[in-house]
C-alpha cells in the first residue's frame, strides 16, 4: 500500500481508505472486513454521525495504533453549540479523545459559515480535532469557509468522484491542486452502475484493461482515482472479498496511455450533473426549512 499526504499537512494516508455508508447489517463482518483492510497497510478510515457506522468503527479500531479517524458533523448541527455537542457524540462513539479529521457534511445556506468555522476552530484549539475538512462543497463554498477561518485552514473536501460523476474536474479539483488541499472521493465505484448493463459499452473498454493487468474492471475504476497524487478514494466494503479487492487494487499502476484511454471513455459535463444540481437544491430547501424548525423549537437558556 502506498501513502500520500493529507493536503498540507505531515500526515500520511494509504491512497485507497475505507468508505462507511450504507454497511451491511452484519457487525461481525463489518467488522472484520475493517480489520483486513487495517492487516493489509490501510490506515484512513471515514465515517459520519448521519451514519450510524461510527460505533462500529470505533470497536474495530480499539486497541489498533496510527488509524487516521474521519467523521462528520451533519448540516443541521452548524450553529456553534450544536457543532461541540455534535462533535463531542462522535468522540463517545468512536471511544477517541481525538478526531483526526472533523468535516462539515453538507453546506446549509441556513446558517452562517462562519458560526460553524468558529466552532470548528475552537475544537482544534481544544485538541478535539486534530484537521478541518468539508464535504460535498463546491469551489466557492469552499473559499467561503476558509475565508471564515482565523486560525486553521481547511485540509480537505470529500465529494463523489468516480468515472460516470467527473463533477469535480470542471473547477474543483484544480482549485484543491492549487491550494494543496486533498480530495477524498466518496462513491468511486459509482454505487456499481459502471459494473452494470446500462453501460455495458464501458465494462467492455474496462475489461480490456482490467485483463491486462489481471485485476477486475472495479479494481481499474480505483486505481484510475487512487494513482491521482491529491485523491483518495473511500471505497465501502461490508464483506472481506470485497474489502480484500479494493486493497488489491493499489498493487499495481495502470499506464499513462491506459489512464487518457479511460478519461476519454466518459464526459465530465453530461445530464447526471443536471440531476445532481436539482438534488442539491432540494437539499439546500430541506436544510433551510430543518434549521429554521430547529431554532424554533430549541429551548431558550435561562
Amino acid at each position: 500500500m502506498k501513502y500520500k499526504f493529507l493536503g498540507k499537512t505531515k500526515e500520511k494516508l494509504s491512497e485507497i481508505g475505507i468508505g462507511t455508508w450504507q454497511l451491511g447489517p452484519n457487525r461481525e463482518q463489518n467488522i472484520e472486513s475493517i480489520h483486513i483492510a487495517l492487516d493489509n497497510g490501510v490506515n484512513f478510515i471515514d465515517t459520519a454521525e448521519i451514519y450510524g457506522t461510527e460505533d462500529i468503527v470505533g470497536e474495530a479500531i480499539r486497541e489498533r495504533k496510527n488509524i487516521f479517524i474521519a467523521t462528520k458533523v451533519w448540516a443541521t448541527h452548524f450553529r456553534y453549540d450544536d457543532v461541540i455537542k455534535a462533535c463531542n457524540g462522535s468522540l463517545k462513539r468512536l471511544g477517541l479523545k481525538q478526531i483526526d479529521l472533523y468535516q462539515l457534511h453538507w453546506p446549509n445556506p441556513a446558517i452562517d459559515i462562519k458560526e460553524t468555522m468558529s466552532a470548528m476552530e475552537k475544537l482544534v484549539s481544544e485538541n478535539k480535532v486534530r484537521y478541518i475538512g468539508v464535504s460535498n462543497f463546491s469551489k466557492k463554498q469552499l473559499i467561503d469557509a476558509q475565508n471564515a477561518m482565523s486560525k486553521y485552514e481547511i485540509v480537505s473536501d470529500q465529494v463523489k468522484y468516480n468515472i460516470l460523476d467527473r463533477a469535480p474536474e470542471k473547477e474543483l479539483l484544480d482549485y484543491l491542486r492549487k491550494e494543496k488541499m486533498t480530495l477524498i472521493a466518496y462513491s468511486p465505484l459509482a454505487h456499481g452502475d459502471a459494473l452494470k448493463r446500462k453501460y455495458s459499452w464501458l465494462l467492455d473498454e474496462l475489461n480490456k484493461i482490467s485483463k491486462r493487468h489481471g485485476k477486475t474492471p472495479a479494481q481499474v475504476m480505483l486505481n484510475w482515482l487512487a494513482i491521482k497524487k491529491d485523491v483518495i478514494p473511500i471505497p465501502k466494503a461490508s464483506s472481506p472479498k470485497h474489502m480484500l479487492e479494493n486493497i488489491e487494487a493499489a498493487d499495481f499502476k495502470l499506464s499513462g496511455s491506459e489512464i487518457n484511454y479511460i478519461d476519454r471513455l466518459t464526459s465530465i459535463s453530461d445530464n447526471r450533473y443536471k440531476r445532481s444540481a436539482a438534488f442539491r437544491k432540494i437539499v439546500d430547501v430541506y436544510l433551510i426549512m430543518a434549521s429554521k424548525l430547529s431554532r424554533k423549537t430549541k429551548p431558550r437558556k435561562k
